[in-house]
Formats: C-alpha cells, sequence, structure tokens
C-alpha cells in the first residue's frame, strides 16, 4: 500500500477507506499528513476565516446512572452533592451570557432516573419563553435515547416533542469512541454504538443540525479511531440532500486528572502531536463534513493554532462555563478578545459564527 496514492485520493476529497486510513496514520509524518488536511480544508472551506463563538455550558443535573469511568462530575441520587438547576439559576446564567454577548446555551447534563421528558419539555418551553433570542443546544444521543426508553416512545417521537418545546440542536455528545468494545468499558450505562447512530439518523431527517465527537486517548486502539471516523462518514453520506447532517466534527483527548479510569491505570499519554495527527486524519476521513474544530480547551491555544494549518477550520466557544472536562484536569481559558486574537496570531481572520456553523454578526 503506498501512502502517496492514498493521500493523493485524500487531497482530492475522494472516500479513503478504513485500512487505507490507518495505513497513513501509522506510516506518514506529521507534516505531511497536516500539509494534505489543509488541502482537504482548503477545498471543503475556502478561504482564511476561522470560526468561533460564544455560548455556555449549562449542566441540567449532576446525577447520572451512566457510570462514565472518565466523568469526574456526575454523582449519585442521595448524594450530599447531587443537584438540578433551578429557573432561578438558569436565569442568571442566561443573563451573564447575553452580557456578553452570546446567545446559545449549551444544554447538558446526566441521565437523571427521576428526571422524564415532561421535565425536559417544561424546562425548554420556560427558557424560551423568557429568552426567545438564545438558541437551546441541548442534550444528545444517549439522553434521547434514555428518555426515549423510560417513556416507552421512539426516538423521532421523542426528537419530535423536544423540538416542539424549543430544542433547536443536538449536540454529538456521548460518542466517546463508536465501538461497543470500548463504550461497555467506558461508559456501561450509555447507549450503545447503534442507538447513537439510530438518534442521530432520525435527527438528521427532521433536518436538526447536529454535530459529531470523538474522546480518545485511553483503551481505544488506533484502528478504533479510524473506524470511528469512517462511521461517521457513513452516517452523513445517508443524510436526506439538503439537510444539515453533521455540520462539524471536534475531537479531544480524555482528561484523566481525578478519573476511574486513571485509578485502573489508564493515563492520558496524548501529545500535542498526536493531537495534531489525529485532527489532520481527520479531515482527511471526513470528506463530508464540512468543518473541524481544534478543541484548545483541553490540548492548550499553542495546539489549538496549529491545528488550524492542519485541516481545523474552527477554534469553537469562549466556553463561559464548562464543568466536565474541567473537573478532570482541563485548565485552559481564553474571552472574547482572546479567541480573536489567537486566531489572528495564527494567521487567519476570525469569523464570528451560529451553531449552524453560518457567519453571524458579533453582537457588540
Amino acid at each position: 500500500m503506498k501512502s502517496d496514492k492514498i493521500l493523493a485520493k485524500a487531497a482530492n476529497l475522494e472516500s479513503v477507506t478504513t485500512e487505507e486510513g490507518l495505513y497513513i496514520y501509522n506510516h506518514v509524518s506529521t507534516t505531511e499528513l497536516m500539509l494534505v488536511a489543509n488541502e482537504c480544508r482548503q477545498k471543503q472551506v475556502p478561504g482564511n476565516r476561522v470560526g468561533w463563538i460564544i455560548d455556555r455550558n449549562v449542566n441540567i443535573t449532576n446525577v447520572c446512572i451512566s457510570g462514565c469511568k472518565f466523568c469526574n462530575f456526575h454523582c449519585k441520587i442521595n448524594e450530599e452533592a447531587q443537584y438540578i438547576t433551578t429557573i432561578d439559576e438558569y436565569c442568571q446564567k442566561t443573563e451573564e451570557l447575553l452580557a456578553a454577548g452570546g446567545r446559545q446555551l449549551l444544554l447538558q447534563g446526566g441521565m437523571h432516573p427521576k428526571l422524564g421528558l415532561t421535565f425536559y419539555t417544561d424546562l425548554f418551553r420556560e427558557l424560551k419563553n423568557r429568552y426567545p433570542m438564545v438558541k437551546l443546544h441541548a442534550l444528545g444521543p444517549p439522553e434521547i435515547a434514555f428518555l426515549a426508553k423510560k417513556e416507552r416512545k421512539s426516538f423521532r417521537e421523542t426528537l419530535e416533542i423536544l423540538v416542539a418545546s424549543g430544542l433547536e440542536s443536538l449536540p454529538g455528545a456521548g460518542a466517546e469512541i463508536l465501538s461497543d468494545r470500548v463504550r461497555k468499558t467506558i461508559s456501561p450505562g450509555k447507549c450503545s454504538t447503534q442507538d447513537w447512530f439510530d438518534v442521530m439518523r432520525e435527527a438528521h431527517k427532521m433536518n436538526l443540525v447536529t454535530s459529531a465527537t470523538m474522546m480518545f486517548g485511553h483503551i481505544e486502539t488506533l484502528a478504533e479511531r479510524i473506524e470511528h471516523l469512517a462511521l461517521l462518514r457513513q452516517m452523513q453520506s445517508e443524510k436526506p440532500f439538503g439537510n444539515h447532517g453533521f455540520v462539524t466534527f471536534v475531537p479531544w483527548p480524555f482528561m484523566d486528572e481525578g478519573t476511574a479510569l486513571l485509578k485502573e491505570g489508564i493515563r492520558n499519554n496524548s501529545t500535542a502531536n498526536d493531537y495534531l495527527r489525529l485532527v489532520a486524519i481527520s479531515r482527511i476521513m471526513l470528506n463530508n463534513v464540512k468543518n473541524l474544530q481544534a478543541s484548545w480547551l483541553t490540548v492548550g491555544v499553542d495546539t489549538g493554532q496549529l491545528c488550524l494549518h492542519g485541516g481545523a477550520n474552527d477554534f469553537g466557544s469562549i466556553m463561559m462555563e464548562e464543568n466536565v472536562v474541567s473537573a478532570a484536569g482541563a485548565r485552559y481559558k481564553m474571552n472574547a478578545s482572546g479567541i480573536q486574537q489567537a486566531i489572528r496570531d495564527a494567521g487567519f481572520e476570525p469569523q464570528y459564527r451560529n451553531q449552524a456553523y453560518e457567519p453571524d454578526v458579533l453582537p457588540f
């Protein structure tokens, strides 16, 4: 198998097979992968602009039955630290978001055994009634699958009810690694790979804006990373023509501080070079996903900036609030001025955007 032929295919935005992707991932230098990934980026998203957004991640609850071994944030329903965010707290956080110029709430939380569909529909309606200008980017396939099972409804019915109450886009949360071997070990209470895709399939039919993610660097193999990307590409190819599908892909490394996985001897040994390679191979494999976000929150600004030269075209959010990966060791912070300056310092032009990755007007 010759690397130059595979890279030529990639540069032409042709689909690289799982075997070919794994081969170049293992045998091609980081520099060469980044050069080809940048060529792909320029064909998919021409120009010098890099997207960014202001939003806030508010956790609905920290009670969760998923048993994820990489999460320090969750707790059991009878623990003293458990909480459910109140409407007054939402209002305070939303007012702070609006004051900072943001118009999107990322609402995520645990799979709380006592919170059913009505809780979420009431919450979404109340927030949209009070703040109609704020977009609700909420939940994710694991929560949708959990609620559907709890309410004995289909994934489609569950999504339709949530959309009718105010849900406007669906994060690609809970993907981790889309391999049941991995999922059964690190997140045993979460939905299967098949259910994750089945939820997204219905969301795509409904033309909901969705994203896709990967958390790597724990127990997965290199082959499973590539297979994850190939599965996402296949899913994207199935979406109805003209519908949003996956508007972006966001990979980040496992953060290990204080986690159950670390106690089992599983460390985050990924380096900046590992992340650059992962971003580049993601752009190469995902020839039908337009946008790719660099996770500066977990890898740092310097590495994030390098990713902009190796396939990424988005710098994500200033993340006014983030509790999950921060609880496991993510320490990087930036404000609106800082994220724009970081993009400029990398040689690009910052472009404020909305969750659909459409150019937006900076609200200040």
